[in-house]
This record gives structure tokens, C-alpha cells and sequence, in this order.
């Protein structure tokens, strides 16, 4: 099939440490990821790939509008996009894109005449969709209305669609049928079909993680991260499932990869594969993410097709803020004003001199932290205090965290208050506040963890 234009397929898992792709050189478990792998290998791999929020709610609001969450309001989980935001979808349908979107949507919010207890499961307002409006077969929140081997989503008329199987199978079921009837159509628009999968994300009602049937045995012989050895947190139990679900991701990408070769849509189809954040596994805080920490909030990001081949490796630091400019650049869309990021593509072919050496990363729900990751050090700080849940900023911030990633990867020695880095200190802290200004905030008060 000949389009002018390529066309999208953007793949989101939920959750996926980045070192669970095994192209990145740190192997989990051997033979994990080798569709992934070869995705990478005839495409681009950018090594250094970090979100801007480490929550899913913020995250994939960021993938949608191009904005930082604090600029949207979709600084938390459960706070839907403004009436009238303006995002990707919308973009591209101008341009003849058929938008359509599959999976864990989670930027509804809590709309008028649904209470808290069952807006997770209720289908999402057509105004509410983001501009998906050619198709739409997807559930708030995912998690809450499935489980690992059954469940249910709405489509594009709010009916009620219910699937038995395992999850990421049948999601991958839906996502062929659809690519499918694309190829099927008699006009020659481009898709651009945002494909959102939960695993490997927790299943919330359980708290715990369920891999397809055998996983416990099949993945027990795991190699532990260097993060986790040693720590508390729930990995050792939970980590053969979590594997199991990111084998399950990867075997379904190559259904999808298939697919789009069969139906002669592959040469022009762009691919792209990343996750809305980390996991920690209990290791940094009570739970799985909301943290700075390298677990937290690096993801992979692979992409194929157009403008993206070859087998090429880009070390710069990425952010997911990155993507949604990214995305319209492919579908010939100069960056809008109001975005936050800039389009990847200058990485790939060596025409970018003037790329970020730093990325900005905002925290919510645990705290109200902000936080600056460049090539050897991560500074974060928190504003003292104050509820993430409910506070997207603050005028007044304290240093928490200092790492020196040549020395420490893990990040287990924490440095913040060691005198011999005051000065790091002083200019990472100078950094972090021209990107709070950048992001729209105003300049803060950062004061020292340590009274010298």
C-alpha cells in the first residue's frame, strides 16, 4: 500500500524497566526480547530514554498533548485532560490522519455525574477521547475493568466488548483486526494508531503481577539488576511474573511486525515502542515508581520506519516529552509553540547540535519533587511539606537526592550533603531552575540539604 505520508503505530507498554529489553545490554533473563531486539537492530535504539513524570496518569498525558503534566492540570492520576485540550490526534487528523487508539486510556478523569468508586470502569466520554474519533476500543483504567486472562473495554458507541484470554494477547488480537480493516480501506489516508497496553503493570485488585500461565517456573532463573541485589522491596517474588509479561509484550510485538509485512504495510509504517516509566519494585518508596531514581523513571524507546533505520544507536539524553513533536514531525507538522520537547529525528542522522544535555523530570503523588538527570549526575528535590496529590508545585524546594552515575549506577550512595560536591550542587541547582521556568513555573527558593 503507497501512502504520501507514513503511517503511526505508537506502542506503549506500562511500567517496562528499560533493562527488560535486552538489546540495551543489561539482560534480566536471557532471549527475553528478541523481537525488540531485531526492531532495534533495523531501526534506531536511543540508549538514554527517560520520562517526564513517573506516574501513568501524567505520563500518558504528556504523550498526548506534548506538555508538561503541571501545564495540563494532569499532574496526578485521576485528573483528566482540560475540556478542549488540544493533542496529537487532533494534530494529525487535520492532516488526514485516521486517528484511532486501543487499550488503558487513564486521562478521562473524574467527569460530571460519575462518582471516584466507578469511573474506572465506566466508558469514557466521546469528548473525553482526545481527539480518537475514527476508532476507539479502550477502558479508563484497564486494570480495573480486566484481569490477566478476561475482561472488557467500550467502543467508539460505548458498547460494552468482553475478551477471555490472556490480555496482552488479546489486545493484540484487537490491534490486527484493526490493522486489518486499514489496509482493507479503499482511500489512501494514513493511520496513526496508538496501540496502549497495561503489562507489565501490576494487577491493581490483586497487587500483583500475572504473567502468563508458567511463568514462575518458566522465568525463576532470573539475573537480579544491580539496583535490586541485596534491597528490600517485593522483586523476588514478583519478578518471574513481571518477565512474564514482558516476554508476552515482545512475542506480540513480532505478531504485530508480521502483520504489517503480510499486509504490505510495513515499509511504511512507522513503529515505535516505549513504556510511560519504571519500576523500583518497593526498593525506593512503598510502591513501584514516583521517584527519580534510574528505576523509576527510565524506559526503552525503539523506533522503526522512516527517517529511523538502519541499526543506529543515539546516546543523548530523551525525554517522552520528546515524542508527541516527534510524531508530527513524521506526519509533516512543525512543533507547535506550546509543546515542551523537540522532534528526535536530528539524533538519528547526526544534524543536531544543539540538543538538551540535561532532562527535567516532575514528580507528583509521592511528594512534589523535581528532579535533573544529565549524562553523570541526578540531583532531586522536594518541596517539604507538601501533598503530591494535590499540589502541582511549590515556591519552595529542599535537596533530597545527589548521584554520581559513572560511580554508582544503582544509585545507592546518595551524596547530597557531601561538601566536596558543593559546587555540583550549586550548578545543578542553577540548571533545575531555568527548566522549572522553561516548564512554566516560577523560579523556586532550592534550599541545601545541609546547613554550610
Amino acid at each position: 500500500m503507497s501512502r504520501d505520508k507514513p503511517n503511526i503505530l505508537f506502542i506503549l507498554s506500562d511500567q517496562q524497566r528499560w533493562d527488560t529489553v535486552e538489546c540495551y545490554g543489561r539482560p534480566i533473563f536471557p532471549g527475553l526480547t528478541p523481537n525488540l531486539d531485531q526492531l532495534a537492530a533495523d531501526g534506531v535504539m536511543f540508549r538514554n530514554t527517560f520520562t517526564c513524570q513517573p506516574v501513568c496518569g501524567p505520563a500518558r498525558s504528556c504523550l498526548q498533548t506534548g506538555q508538561l503534566a503541571t501545564r495540563t492540570g494532569c499532574f496526578t492520576n485521576w485528573r483528566g485532560l482540560p475540556a478542549g485540550q488540544r493533542t496529537i490526534a487532533h494534530a494529525l487528523a487535520e492532516k488526514g490522519y485516521r486517528p484511532g487508539y486501543l487499550g488503558k486510556w487513564h486521562l478521562g478523569g473524574r467527569w460530571e455525574n460519575y462518582t471516584s468508586s466507578n469511573v474506572a470502569t465506566a466508558p469514557v466520554p466521546q469528548e473525553r477521547r482526545g481527539g480518537y474519533t475514527d476508532y476507539w476500543l479502550a477502558a479508563e483504567a484497564l486494570e480495573f475493568t480486566s484481569h490477566g486472562y478476561e475482561g472488557y473495554m467500550y467502543d467508539k458507541n460505548d458498547v460494552r466488548l468482553d475478551f477471555e484470554g490472556y490480555r496482552v494477547d488479546c489486545l493484540t488480537d484487537f490491534a490486527l483486526e484493526y490493522l486489518r480493516d486499514q489496509a482493507a480501506r479503499d482511500d489512501n489516508s494514513p493511520f496513526f494508531f496508538f496501540l496502549s497496553y497495561i503489562e507489565p503493570h501490576q494487577q491493581n485488585n490483586l497487587d500483583r503481577y500475572i504473567g502468563p500461565m508458567g511463568s514462575k517456573q518458566r522465568f525463576k532463573e532470573y539475573q537480579a539488576p544491580g539496583d535490586l541485589k541485596g534491597q528490600e522491596g517485593f522483586w523476588r517474588k514478583e519478578m518471574p511474573d513481571y518477565l512474564g509479561c514482558c516476554k508476552s509484550l515482545d512475542e506480540n510485538v513480532g505478531r504485530i511486525l508480521e502483520e504489517l509485512d503480510r499486509l504490505g504495510l510495513r515499509e511504511n509504517t512507522l513503529v515505535i515502542y516505549t513504556s510511560d516509566h519504571g519500576n523500583h519494585f518497593g526498593t525506593r518508596n512503598g510502591e513501584s515508581k514516583r521517584s527519580p531514581h534510574e528505576s523509576s523513571i527510565r524506559v526503552p524507546l525503539i523506533i522503526h520506519g522512516p527517517g529511523f533505520q538502519g541499526g543506529k544507536v543515539a546516546d543523548e539524553l530523551v525525554s517522552l516529552i520528546d515524542l508527541p513533536p516527534t510524531v508530527l514531525a513524521v506526519g509533516g507538522i512543525d512543533t507547535p509553540g506550546d509543546m515542551d520537547g523537540r522532534p528526535i529525528h536530528g539524533l538519528v542522522g547526526g544534524g543536531e547540535n544543539d540538543w538538551p544535555e540535561e532532562v527535567f523530570i516532575q514528580i507528583s503523588e509521592e511528594g512534589v519533587g523535581r528532579a535533573l538527570r544529565t549524562a553523570r549526575w541526578k540531583y532531586a528535590v522536594y518541596a517539604p511539606n507538601m501533598q503530591g496529590t494535590e499540589e502541582p508545585g511549590s515556591d519552595r524546594y529542599v535537596e533530597r537526592f545527589l548521584y554520581d552515575l559513572e560511580q554508582d549506577p544503582h544509585e545507592w550512595n546518595n551524596r547530597v550533603t557531601d561538601p566536596s560536591l558543593r559546587e555540583v550542587r550549586k550548578e545543578l541547582s542553577g540548571k533545575l531552575i531555568e527548566w522549572m521556568v522553561k516548564a512554566g513555573e516560577n523560579a523556586p527558593v532550592i534550599e541545601k540539604a545541609d546547613p554550610n
